[in-house]
């Protein structure tokens, strides 16, 4: 593979990214392949930090068309990670189709990304972030992220929208790009580790200190503090607080800079990720060999869950388990302090904890429920959680679809409100409706007596565990939500395609290696994630059409099967039958919506439709060679298991048909080039032969050659592909040779004693039959 040259003159890059601007997320475009600086003065390597790079095999770019276009690549940050850097190399061929072409990267954290280059419109109730993208042409690039969240990375890159035109595989010089990311990661090997509640002294010099602290489940809110920070004996406080990770498309890294006089500095995180480390990084804003002190505090508040008794759910019949758990009413709510050890103590409690059960139904296809009951039950004193375990790290390449629903009468002068958010559940709902945890922008939802149901569409989520917060809201008078609840419904799941790609799509389950996605191939102009875009869709008119025009055409390979019997050859007109039989079944269940026909399995009928036409062509040219009875045959046999097997291993690439049939138009011009040297004239000897049968025989081939490698698009695939039909037939028709002088049409000119019977007098001026 050649590399390409690197250069900061010659590369447009453009970023496209969504990213709160006090975020302080590095985010450095570097051309120049040299090796990440180390954190700290730059002057000297910090020996805390030590490098790794991972690598995957390179992949051949394709033109956009549908998200299977895309090239996906999976990575895996290590934890205590400080600084991510991506290295972007493109290669291209050297033939003379391949010029300088825009190449499309998408980053993600968590799942891949979810790109629309068509513009194409989403499902109703989709969320969608923006992506974070980079265009880059024939160059390589770099980019640094620092302190990434550690876990699953993706990295998608593909060419521009492709031209719909349909290319002939093999037939067409195409120029090969060449696209392979590597990532280069400084980690961090001795990290402090922040205990809750226990001071922790740090002394800031030249280099950042790294600290981390772990968030328990349940885990309603932490603090973190800087207490006596002192500059050199004074009392300023010269230092910023990086906490968190970051992640893409979206970062919420919060940023604390303590530079006042005050002694103390601290900030708040409401709803923090559980169960998990947080990275926290402290730097000094101070000068050159100016020493900064302080204690690092960290306090953790939690809240204690009431959930429904798993003894209890075993004792009970599926009947009496709903009255049962809703006939229990949760106390006030309420919070606590965290031991050392972030276990929650007794208490109150503050949030309805409802487990869920996960259902494996396929590959990338899971079922939630709750245990005991069909619906949750929903209070104003505090919200009601349940967890939906995506955190497998095969359950990012679907889509997450949640729909609820309550009933009209039981919520007419309230409204419900919901929150979806991965880590950590929305403890605090508000008067705002914001939907925001202290590291997440959720999806928010509600319910009301005017829109009793809402759905959400969450394509490739993160993987992690999502947490679907409820909550009872009375805006206008909340007494009366005191002593009010509502069960609400609610359907959850995960699946491969959102309603399977609906009538004009189909559901492609995707493979990277070991992880597995889906995406949607559409048909008949629709578009879109779902193919619920019909901006570009036909009608049904225009579909019902188009089968027929792609069935019907067929029907001129009756012209060649009559003539073909007519003139005793009866083998030729069964492989015209052939063809003519599942052409027109193949196109009939190759239509999408409500026209299509499928009496075989799809694959099994395009196998046989290529069959018959490759194996068509090879007849049809040996038939006009005038072999030997016996030797035309033996060919006719071993070019069909010729093509058998060439299209087995692949049946959309040119040589595989082509090659057979230059062989036989090789074969039928030395049979002709004899016979003209024995005759000592042209062979066919008649004019009429060569004006009325073969001249316009071959300009029909010609002209179906022509449209079927160059002229044929998405398009306009209906008429020209109906025209390849008929062109096809129409040369067989005029290129089979005549029937034998002495050879009676439409029967059998002899009988043998053994009462089998010969269509043909197989007698030539090179041999003779007896």
């Amino acid at each position: 593979m050649r590399r390409a040259g690197t250069g900061t003159g010659g590369a447009a890059v453009a970023v496209a990214v969504a990213v709160p601007v006090a975020v302080p997320l590095l985010l450095l475009l570097l051309l120049a392949r040299s090796p990440p600086a180390a954190a700290g003065d730059g002057k000297k390597s910090d020996a805390r930090l030590v490098s790794e790079q991972f690598s995957q095999a390179p992949q051949k770019l394709a033109f956009y068309s549908w998200y299977g276009s895309a090239r996906l690549f999976h990575f895996r940050v290590p934890p205590d990670t400080v600084l991510l850097r991506w290295l972007l190399q493109v290669s291209r061929g050297s033939g003379p189709t391949c010029t300088n072409m825009e190449i499309t990267v998408y980053f993600r954290y968590g799942a891949p990304p979810v790109i629309n280059p068509l513009g194409t419109s989403f499902p109703d109730n989709t969320s969608v972030q923006p992506s974070f993208l980079l265009k880059m042409l024939h160059s390589n690039a770099s980019i640094n992220i620092s302190h990434p969240a550690p876990g699953d990375w993706f990295v998608a890159a593909h060419l521009p929208p492709s031209s719909h035109k349909i290319e002939v595989k093999g037939f067409v010089p195409t120029c090969a790009y060449i696209f392979q990311p590597d990532m280069v990661v400084v980690r961090v090997v001795e990290v402090s580790i922040l205990e809750p509640d226990v001071p922790l002294p740090q002394t800031l010099l030249s280099y950042p200190s790294y600290l981390k602290v772990f968030v328990p489940e349940y885990t309603q809110e932490l603090r973190l503090e800087l207490q006596g920070c002192v500059s050199n004996g004074s009392l300023g406080c010269p230092v910023r607080l990086t906490v968190g990770s970051a992640t893409l498309p979206g970062n919420f890294q919060k940023v604390l800079t303590c530079s006042g006089p005050t002694q103390a500095c601290r900030l708040l995180l409401p709803s923090p990720p559980w169960d998990r480390w947080l990275q926290v990084t402290a730097k000094s804003l101070a000068g050159p060999r100016v020493s900064v002190a302080f204690s690092a505090v960290a306090a953790l508040t939690a809240c204690r869950p009431w959930s429904v008794n798993f003894q209890h759910l075993l004792q009970s019949s599926p009947n009496q388990s709903s009255n049962a758990s809703t006939g229990l009413l949760p106390p006030t709510p309420s919070y606590q302090d965290l031991d050392r050890r972030g276990r929650v103590g007794g208490g109150p409690f503050c949030l309805r904890s409802f487990p869920v059960l996960r259902e494996d139904v396929d590959v990338v296809s899971v079922r939630f429920q709750p245990l005991d009951r069909v619906s949750v039950l929903v209070q104003s004193d505090m919200p009601s959680v349940m967890r939906l375990n995506l955190n497998t790290g095969m359950d990012s390449g679907g889509s997450l679809t949640i729909s609820m629903r309550v009933n009209k009468t039981a919520i007419a002068n309230t409204s419900v409100v919901a929150c979806v958010t991965a880590a950590s559940p929305l403890l605090s709902f508000n008067a705002s409706l914001s939907c925001t945890t202290a590291f997440f922008e959720g999806h928010p939802l509600s319910l009301s007596a005017s829109s009793p149901t809402a759905n959400l569409i969450i394509p490739y989520p993160e993987t992690d565990n999502w947490y679907l917060s409820l909550q009872l809201m009375c805006p206008g008078r909340p007494e009366e939500c005191e002593q009010a609840s509502v069960l609400v419904e609610t359907t959850l799941y995960l699946v491969p395609c959102l309603n399977d790609c609906g009538p004009y799509g189909q559901c492609l389950l995707l493979r990277r290696h070991g992880y597995l996605y889906a995406g949607c191939s559409c048909k008949a102009g629709w578009r879109g994630w779902s193919c619920t875009d019909n901006s570009t869709a036909q009608t049904a008119a225009q579909q019902k059409a188009a089968a027929l025009l792609l069935t019907l055409s067929n029907l001129v390979f009756l012209a060649p099967i009559a003539i073909s019997v007519h003139r005793s050859l009866l083998v030729e007109a069964s492989v015209y039958a052939y063809t003519m039989f599942f052409s027109t079944f193949y196109h009939a269940c190759d239509q999408p919506g409500e026209a299509v026909l499928c009496i075989l399995n799809y694959d099994t009928l395009q196998y046989c439709d290529f069959l018959g036409s490759g194996v068509s062509i090879w007849v049809t040219v040996l038939c006009m060679a005038r072999l030997k009875a016996a030797l035309k045959y033996v060919l006719f046999l071993l070019g069909a298991l010729v093509f058998a097997m060439s299209l087995q291993l692949d049946r959309r690439a040119a040589w595989n048909t082509m090659g057979p049939c230059l062989f036989a138009i090789v074969v039928m011009v030395t049979m002709w080039v004899y016979r003209c040297g024995r005759r000592r004239h042209c062979y066919p000897p008649s004019w009429q032969r060569w004006v009325f049968y073969l001249l316009p025989g071959i300009s029909m081939a010609a002209v179906a050659i022509t449209i079927y490698t160059s002229l044929m698009t998405s398009d306009n695939y209906y008429y020209t592909h109906s025209i390849w039909h008929m062109l096809l037939a129409g040369s067989a028709a005029f290129l089979l040779p005549p029937r034998e002088q002495h050879t009676k049409p439409w029967a059998c000119s002899q009988k043998l004693t053994c009462h089998y019977e010969i269509c043909k007098n197989h007698r030539d001026e090179l041999y003779t039959v007896t």
